[in-house]
């Protein structure tokens, strides 16, 4: 394959389009697809790498100790850390119910006070910056577990809140936590009108015109803020405004020919509209967003796998009469339960989501690379439980793709409203590598989940998350739209696991596929790297595109590739590993690629450059060996390696995610194809 001057793919690389639904079912039987210059694909495991005996110890442990985190279904699962709001909430969550304990309350309240910073302050991510509403929403847990606001923690926390403009400069979300207890006026709360749920799909801000995350979350949110219900409090907060005697400022408005000012002038209409509400519709609304809440219930009683739907869909249906006896109440709260961390000093902290089927098929991906035999009970293991959480039925994204043939995976054990298209991608990717006793059974899956996969390219040639086409920037002007993504538009390390998956699939020379690859081309920024939406960052967007345009054909002198090989090198550490701080998404000038050294960082680097050609079996690079050198130097003993870094990225600067499994997985893959996958790294359990 060849490719132009300005990036884009010679025409002759084209190939006729397969629609979905009629692809021949032999094109996704082929093997790998390959280039005409190149040689046959090597099956995993043939052939012996040339790396340092440290190296292939190093991976043995690492492959041992994957192993025995195995659970006897077949799945993997890292701890999935965040931020100490969700603990915050989930206590808050439990007082307005009734239902909170004092074990509940003591063993949270322990867990918040050890993540409270010198500055008395919290952050959202490993080494960050404070944040306030974080502050704010621990400060009043840990008020509500006891704590004298006096005590020089309590002061230090504040102090601080007050500097930072107090209770009125929090974000919505923390606002309305708050006015749920009388500590902030409903008053002062954008307003979020139930009748949102009537808007037809093609008018702009109907519920659809957000990403699933936040549809979830904002239709709950209008059933309770048309209730506007307050609890009595337990205490008051005076202490975290900057100004008691005036608590709830009032913001001027911006200018009304900006959309910002043109938004707060609606509020304003919507405010005025909530007193005088046509009240059989208002009813009917409210019911009908009930309707939708209790039809996304997912089987073990959460909504879509994640905290804040669930939390608020709890409040929503509270509110509209659902006693905690009910069966839709009882699931709910019982999911929080399997959401719960308890470490072993007795502290409790809760997850926001769970990540078993991203874990296991990016464990057995890395298993395999490692040179683990295709048939191993282990990888089949986790491939009969893959197969079995296929998602099979329609959910919200039938909504843009109505005549679409079901076939996918979701992130979580339970979610099969919304199945996404990076797991699938990588799900396919990990059936592909297992040598299945029931290979039939296994295709048939893959072919479902190619062509689902195909059928949600956006117009534009790449691939979002959950959602075609959700690129509307209207809905993050909204008032209430103050913390994180609310849409879902493509990005590049999503389209390169598709790319890299059709490729697999021998679709490399699709014309859909190769709108994506253009896509990527297009998209690579003037360094050279890629923008990671769901991981950290540059690192992670160019370790996903690299292997993905190396799958697809792209050679490796193509110059978008060693303009990324070049970013690459020169981002790395003096002490030969790679890392990248949170604050790359604020201040990328700064912070792109540049931060503390991380195992699953350091991964993504030697992955993207060993796809790229460098290394024991390309050109001999330096950079790649200090990378690996890193890697075994900085190994613990059981074989895994010390990640307090969050590299995981839930929105982008506003929701950091520290997967746990992140510092294993990883490294196993990159050591593995450094080492050429020798089969004598194949451990058992």
């Amino acid at each position: 394959m060849t490719a132009t001057a300005d990036g884009r793919l010679d025409p002759e690389y084209d190939s006729e389009p397969v629609a979905v639904g009629d692809r021949p079912a032999a094109l996704l039987g082929a093997g790998r697809w390959q280039p005409e210059d190149a040689g046959p694909a090597r099956p995993a495991g043939e052939g012996q790498g040339q790396g340092p005996a440290d190296a292939r110890e190093a991976l043995a442990r690492a492959t041992a100790h994957l192993l025995s985190l195995q659970s006897p279904e077949g799945w993997w699962k890292g701890d999935l850390e965040t931020n100490v709001t969700m603990d915050a909430e989930d206590l808050l969550l439990r007082q307005f119910l009734g239902i909170r304990t004092e074990e509940q309350t003591a063993a949270t309240a322990e867990w918040i006070r050890s993540q409270q910073r010198e500055d008395g302050t919290w952050a959202t991510f490993h080494g960050g910056p404070a944040e306030l509403s974080t502050t704010v929403e621990a400060y009043v847990a840990l008020k509500l577990a006891g704590d004298d606001p006096n005590a020089p923690h309590m002061l230090a926390a504040a102090r601080h809140i007050r500097s930072a403009g107090g209770i009125a400069a929090a974000r919505v979300f923390t606002r309305i936590w708050l006015a749920l207890f009388g500590w902030w006026p409903w008053e002062r709360l954008p307003e979020m009108p139930p009748e949102i749920i009537f808007l037809p799909k093609w008018l702009p801000l109907n519920i659809y015109a957000f990403g699933c995350w936040a549809r979830q979350t904002i239709v709950p949110l209008t059933v309770v803020s048309s209730h506007r219900p307050v609890r009595p409090a337990p205490f008051a907060l005076t202490e975290l405004h900057t100004d008691p005697a005036d608590p709830y400022p009032t913001r001027p408005l911006a200018p009304a020919t900006s959309w910002d000012g043109l938004f707060e002038r609606l509020d304003r209409v919507l405010h005025a509209y909530h007193h005088r509400a046509f009240r059989p519709l208002r009813k009917l609304a409210v019911t009908q967003a009930c309707r939708w809440i209790v039809e996304r219930q997912e089987a073990d009683g959460c909504w879509g796998g994640i905290q804040p739907p669930a939390v608020y869909s709890l409040i929503a249906l509270h509110l509209e009469g659902y006693e905690l006896d009910h069966p839709v109440m009882k699931a709910g709260l019982a999911s929080f339960d399997r959401f719960t961390v308890h470490t072993e000093d007795g502290m409790r902290w809760m997850e926001a989501c769970q990540s078993p089927v991203w874990d296991t098929c990016l464990a057995t991906i890395a298993l395999v690379d490692a040179g683990l035999p295709r048939d191993h009970p282990a990888l089949v293991a986790a491939a009969d439980w893959m197969l079995d959480e296929e998602i099979t039925s329609r959910g919200d994204w039938s909504v843009k793709r109505p005549g679409l043939p079901a076939g996918g995976w979701a992130f979580e054990f339970e979610n099969d409203t919304y199945p996404d298209i990076d797991d699938t991608a990588e799900v396919v990717l990990a059936l592909r590598r297992v040598g299945h006793p029931e290979p039939a059974r296994l295709d048939a899956a893959v072919d479902r989940a190619v062509l689902w996969n195909l059928g949600m390219q956006s117009k534009n040639g790449a691939w979002g998350a959950f959602d075609v086409d959700n690129t509307s920037k209207l809905p993050n002007r909204l008032p209430f739209c103050d913390f994180g993504e609310v849409v879902d538009p493509p990005s590049a390390d999503v389209t390169a696991h598709v790319v890299e998956m059709l490729a697999e699939t021998g679709l490399a020379a699709d014309r859909r596929t190769r709108r994506g690859i253009e896509w990527l081309l297009r998209n690579q920024e003037a360094d050279g790297s890629w923008f990671g939406r769901w991981g950290t960052n540059y690192i992670y967007g160019t370790g996903s595109v690299l292997p993905a345009l190396a799958a697809a054909g792209v050679p490796d002198e193509h110059p978008a590739v060693r303009r990324a090989v070049r970013w690459l090198e020169d981002r790395q550490n003096a002490d030969g590993g790679w890392g990248e701080d949170m604050r790359s998404y604020e201040d990328p000038a700064q912070w792109a690629g540049r931060g503390d050294s991380t195992a699953s960082q350091t991964a993504w680097a030697l992955m993207a450059l060993l796809a790229a050609g460098e290394g024991p079996r390309g050109r001999a690079n330096p950079a790649v060996e200090r990378g690996v050198a890193w890697l075994v130097r900085t190994q613990l003993p059981e074989g895994t390696w010390d990640e307090p870094q969050f590299t995981g990225t839930g929105f982008p600067w506003d929701f950091s995610i520290n997967y746990h499994l992140y510092r294993l997985v990883f490294p196993v893959t990159a050591l593995g194809r450094y080492l050429d996958a020798a089969p004598a790294i194949g451990a058992s359990r």
